[in-house]
């Protein structure tokens, strides 16, 4: 490719803590983000933890809302789109990107995806309608859950005039707003982009319609740390987190104009649907194993070229087995060759922010030579048995490719592959 995208900025916002250092410290210390679920009254609940976002309150490293908006925008947006601000800002200032040319902003993007929007806000509204009537409703309801306000304030607060966007393709959405982002430089409608995803549903109708479905963890109430578990095989169901993460990519050769620093090469991209069942994908993982091919055909690699897999793997029995599935269709006989983790491990699964997390730290194994750990690997399940996964710990490694997988409720699968910038 002779003028490669490049991501130049990063931002995060996890059950880890606030910024890209501290997420990443954490998580290569095989710290853990998932606790008990304070975020409403769960006594008697059958799920009871979750991957809540830290306050800088509870932790020097935690989220403090009035580093990304005033008060006042606070009170009128809900949490997604507060997560979202903070990791915008984080990226966007280490990418060195705050424009003030007119031109500038008008070839700048804005892709920030959510699986399920503001439903706090839509629940607390509901409220408001049933004890106090429809007429005290404030004005700023309605913009306040709708999906694509991420998107939308984030580029009101810089000017950016350029596409904007908002997949809703719930786990796989913002893999999805990445790779709708790159597709928007390749076909020249912008030179440079802000992508990535928020989410935070940690509310009663979610946890209690997650569980209706049977998805969430109920197994490791009194040892919330040990509740998320992919691969292992008394997995039992996902960790509801919560969460932001955001990317900045442009073209190199826009970059190297600007003075800017390349951290990795955002090299391939690929997507396809099950069109099998709303909440299962195919057991064999045929099309999710398409994506994949498709995103390692794109960046010019074959599978024995990959240097990592930061697998979507949530902790669901029969998610991972599909993902496995699919893996040991992409490598064949060299299931052995390449480690596998999965970072759920430590964040639990931040559903339409889970892609741009991952991804942010698939860019960060490249730069620091460094695999992080999966934890909680104690009884490896049969699905997994000759994988190579990183149940000891962080490991160096030399990082040249990863592979970087986000699959959704409606049969929604997406790849993305990071390249080292040379």
């Amino acid at each position: 490719m002779r003028d490669p995208i490049v991501v130049t900025g990063l931002g995060a916002v996890s059950p880890l803590g606030a910024g890209v250092a501290t997420n990443w410290k954490r998580l290569v210390a095989g710290q853990s983000g998932i606790r008990t679920n304070t975020r409403f009254d769960a006594e008697g609940w059958k799920c009871r933890v979750a991957g809540l976002v830290p306050s800088i309150a509870e932790d020097p490293e935690g989220f403090d809302p009035e580093t990304a908006m005033d008060s006042k925008e606070l009170r009128r947006n809900d949490l997604f789109i507060q997560y979202a601000m903070a990791a915008a800002l984080e990226a966007l200032q280490q990418a060195a990107w705050l424009p003030d040319s007119a031109d500038e902003r008008a070839r700048t993007a804005t892709i920030i995806a959510t699986g399920v929007g503001g439903v706090p806000a839509i629940t607390a509204a509901s409220e408001v309608v049933r004890t106090s009537g429809v007429r005290r409703l404030s004005p700023f309801v309605v913009p306040s859950f709708l999906p694509n306000l991420a998107a939308g304030q984030v580029s009101i607060r810089f000017g950016f005039n350029g596409p904007a966007g908002s997949p809703t393709t719930a786990c796989a959405a913002s893999a999805q707003a990445i790779g709708d982002a790159m597709r928007l430089i390749r076909s020249g409608e912008a030179d440079i982009a802000l992508c990535g995803g928020a989410e935070a549903c940690v509310d009663p109708v979610a946890i209690g319609g997650f569980t209706a479905a049977k998805a969430l963890t109920f197994n490791f109430n009194d040892a919330p740390q040990r509740a998320s578990r992919p691969f292992d095989n008394n997995h039992d169901g996902f960790v509801l987190s919560e969460g932001a993460a955001m990317l900045v990519i442009e073209r190199l050769s826009h970059a190297k104009q600007r003075g800017a620093h390349p951290l990795a090469v955002i090299s391939g991209y690929g997507t396809t649907t099950d069109a099998h069942h709303v909440t299962a994908g195919w057991p064999d993982g045929r099309e999710a194993a398409r994506a994949m091919q498709i995103a390692l055909s794109m960046a010019g690699i074959g599978s024995d070229q990959v240097s990592y897999v930061n697998a979507h793997a949530t902790s669901t029995p029969v998610g991972d087995a599909a993902e496995l599935a699919a893996l040991r269709t992409l490598f064949g006989a060299d299931v052995d060759r390449v480690p596998v983790g999965s970072t759920k491990s430590a964040t639990g699964h931040m559903l339409g922010a889970a892609g741009a997390i991952e991804a942010v730290f698939s860019v960060l194994a490249i730069q620091n030579q460094l695999l992080p750990p999966s934890l909680n690997i104690e009884a490896v399940m049969p699905e997994a048995e000759g994988f190579d996964l990183l149940s000891d710990g962080a490991r160096a490694s030399d990082v040249e490719h990863v592979l970087s997988n986000a699959f959704g409720f409606g049969g929604v699968n997406a790849a993305l592959v990071f390249s080292r910038h040379r």
